[in-house]
């Protein structure tokens, strides 16, 4: 069902074309939409400047603002809950315009990757190998579509419950405007612009992801490109060392690749492994002490969405990162030792150059991986250890 709505989650058979960059079909119509890119027709180009000006003056100028001034407005009359709330969306909306800032700057990296991609196709000619970029392809817009089902099933909810409550889903001041006279028309404002912000928060979330992705799908490529050298009987060795060679550049690529997407994602990455632990902690928090039913459902699907943002990534990163080591233990166990003196010493080169794995660091601190992410997330249940222990909620409710 969900593929006859979103065709290219489903993968395509051999016989049509696919490449690599199909992976990001989705993803760049979603930037295109929010300004992140650049339209294919130039006569638009004023057009969609401006509107990516708007987006920028609205969601990441006037937005939080907009938020932290209600925040301090409303301060006396916030119930714990009610705070609790505001304030976790704040340092999510914060996090959300500087991880989108990051993304913009980093538009034409995000090209150069797509056009290392290309040239790592050029590669594929067996069918197997063809199979496998198509599986990748359709799990990268697999993965944006169903980040998509789960922000937006956030905000839908949220927004069915308060506005049956006759209450503002998300608190934002908005001058010469009375919200509770104007309650439908404020209402649905907020809708607007925190729709915009989660569409420009899942861009940012799901980019580095399916940048990821096909990585990994090139590396594995890669893999079984060493493992089946000097496989085939017959050939001269000049051909045997083309191949070898074609492996070498290959690597090249895929490396050019990674350093491309970690100029981008390793801020964006650092942004968000800065607050995880803020908006876990909070949220955990308000679980625990002030939530009914209801909202306990909301938030917690809101949980979920933020370690989205980073756990699926952290543990492709540890998969790369074991397929790196892998490629090594490839190529010394491919059928090289009756090779002649040439390709044992091209063997030798390419053998310590693989010996090198790639390794992303969030703001070049830490390595982004899994480890990192539970350090993060273990910050979360700190907070909510300490509430506990000093029944510092008891003083709010």
């Amino acid at each position: 069902m969900l593929s006859k709505l979103f065709p290219h989650i489903k993968e395509k058979p051999l016989e049509e074309e696919v490449q690599s960059r199909d992976a990001f079909i989705y993803l760049d119509r979603c930037m295109l939409s929010v300004g992140w890119t650049e339209p294919k027709d130039k006569r638009l180009r004023l057009l969609y400047h401006l509107w990516t000006f708007l987006l920028v003056i609205m969601i990441f100028i006037y937005l939080p603002i907009s938020m932290s001034v209600e925040l301090v407005r409303r301060f006396k009359s916030f119930s714990a809950g009610e705070f609790l709330s505001s304030l976790e969306l704040l340092v999510d909306i914060y996090g959300c315009s500087i991880k989108s800032v990051c993304n913009m700057i980093g538009y034409k990296k995000r090209q150069e990757a797509k056009r290392l991609l290309d040239r790592l196709d050029e590669s594929c000619v067996q069918a197997e190998e063809k199979a496998i970029v198509r599986r990748y392809v359709a799990w990268g817009n697999l993965c944006y579509i169903m980040c998509h089902i789960l922000y937006w099933s956030f905000v839908t909810l949220n927004f069915i419950y308060f506005v049956l409550n006759r209450r503002h889903a998300w608190s934002m001041y908005f001058p010469l405007v009375d919200s509770d006279q104007m309650f439908l028309a404020t209402s649905i404002a907020e809708l607007v612009m925190i729709t915009l912000c989660v569409t420009m928060n899942q861009c940012s979330d799901v980019c580095p992801l399916a940048y990821m992705l096909m990585a990994r799908c090139h590396i594995i490529l890669l893999k079984k490109r060493l493992r089946s050298l000097r496989s085939t009987p017959g050939k001269e060795e000049d051909e045997y060392l083309e191949e070898l060679t074609s492996c070498i550049k290959q690597h090249l690529l895929i490396m050019k690749y990674f350093r491309a997407m970690g100029t981008v994602f390793s801020r964006t990455i650092f942004v968000q492994f800065l607050i995880i632990g803020i908006i876990l902690g909070l949220a955990m928090i308000h679980i625990m002490f002030f939530s009914t039913l209801w909202t306990g459902i909301v938030l917690s699907l809101f949980m979920f969405d933020v370690c989205m943002q980073t756990s699926p990534f952290c543990y492709l990163c540890n998969m790369v990162f074991d397929d790196c080591q892998e490629l090594s233990d490839c190529l010394f166990q491919s059928d090289w030792i009756t090779a002649d003196r040439r390709y044992k010493t091209t063997l030798v080169y390419f053998l310590h150059n693989l010996q090198q794995p790639a390794i992303l660091l969030a703001g070049g601190v830490f390595p982004i991986g899994m480890k990192t992410n539970l350090s993060m997330v273990k910050l979360a249940f700190s907070v909510v250890t300490i509430v506990k222990q000093f029944d510092l909620a008891a003083q709010f409710s």
